[in-house]
């Protein structure tokens, strides 16, 4: 069954938030990650801090919106996703409520050595962050390893036989286990690298003095390892997994991530900035494109088996008229997000400065 017009749109949608949500937060998520680095004392932490203070918990409407989209326009996505990668996603949710706990309790503390302590929880946060969101991404690529789900998978007339079938002991701990794979480590280390730099130029675009100038050098020293990274990511996914149109998102991003080595050296934030930006969207597209028509893809022996288990767009989106009314509400709800946001980052536009 070849998917509809409008569960081609919704799966676009869901696409756009998560990168919306990645270009956001992947720039804090790269400050927490840099905040021992770069933050020398302890007036230059809290200045780091206070750069994405007033936008950080905003940047999660993207999260929240891509879950509940997620949620009502492919319930099967949705349920698939929290059924066979339980274990990573509740790890996904631990690092980032207890990222989101130490901003609010470094805040509150008193002592210096209190506020290093919950300091280094954030840093600890966002890496472990950005690590387990680079799994399950390069995961949903590269699909979830059936034998990891059935110790013997029984398929009848082109469908899984869930009752002939025999689940393993601990499905969620042997897909995570099994979803420490190479692609799927390296998309790690890609996001690692990419929203580092990310989180150094935004810095930079939101500081000024020593601590700019800091920022911009870890921007340079990091541009020239994202081109290789970033690079040979995109290739392995194309050549992989990624469809024809594929190679086009990937002649974007190369331009882009070759323009951010002389960018940066030029200490041209906002363009380096938007090249980054321009990267991270790039591979949310690219992701979208090489799982295009599934929404989770099962494989057994290296064999694409997800119809077998409905897990495509055609047979795991909700209805038509479902799908009419929340594009509707969807219409006017994301400009309004839109607007909201710009309007919030161009109100604490202002550069910051480190104060004793």
């Amino acid at each position: 069954m070849e998917p509809t017009a409008l569960q081609i749109v919704w799966f676009g949608i869901i696409g756009l938030l998560w990168a919306g949500y990645l270009v956001l937060e992947g720039f804090d998520f790269g400050i927490g990650m840099l905040l021992p680095i770069l933050g020398r004392s302890d007036s230059d932490r809290r200045t780091m801090i206070n750069a994405t203070g007033p936008v950080w918990d905003g940047n999660q409407v993207w999260l929240i919106s891509a879950g509940g989209m997620m949620f009502a326009a492919f319930p099967l996505w949705y349920a698939s996703l929290l059924s066979v990668l339980y274990l990573p996603v509740v790890l996904v949710l631990l690092s980032l409520i207890v990222r989101g706990v130490a901003f609010e309790f470094r805040a509150k503390t008193t002592s210096a050595a209190g506020r290093r302590a919950w300091e280094w929880v954030i840093a600890i946060g966002s890496l472990l962050a950005v690590v387990l969101w680079g799994a399950a991404f390069g995961n949903l690529v590269a699909g979830i390893d059936a034998h990891a789900l059935f110790a013997n998978l029984v398929i009848t007339d082109g469908k899984a036989d869930l009752t002939a079938s025999t689940l393993v002991p601990m499905p969620s701990l042997s897909v995570l286990i099994s979803a420490l794979n190479p692609y799927a480590l390296f998309t790690s280390l890609t996001l690692v690298g990419l929203f580092a730099a990310h989180g150094a130029l935004f810095l930079a675009l939101r500081t000024k003095g020593e601590l700019h100038q800091r920022a911009m050098t870890a921007a340079r020293v990091l541009a020239p390892v994202v081109l290789l990274v970033g690079a040979g990511w995109a290739i392995w996914t194309q050549v992989t997994h990624g469809p024809a149109w594929g190679w086009a998102v990937v002649a974007v991003a190369a331009v882009a991530l070759i323009g951010l080595v002389p960018a940066t050296r030029a200490g041209r934030d906002g363009l380096a900035f938007a090249l980054t930006s321009t990267v991270a969207a790039g591979a949310v597209v690219l992701i979208f494109a090489s799982v295009f028509p599934k929404v989770l893809p099962i494989r057994l022996d290296g064999v694409d088996i997800s119809t077998a288990f409905d897990t495509t767009i055609a047979l795991g989106s909700s209805s038509a008229p479902t799908l009419t009314v929340m594009l509707i509400v969807a219409s006017i709800a994301m400009p309004l997000v839109i607007a909201y946001q710009t309007a919030a980052y161009r109100t604490f536009s202002r550069r910051l400065g480190t104060t004793a």
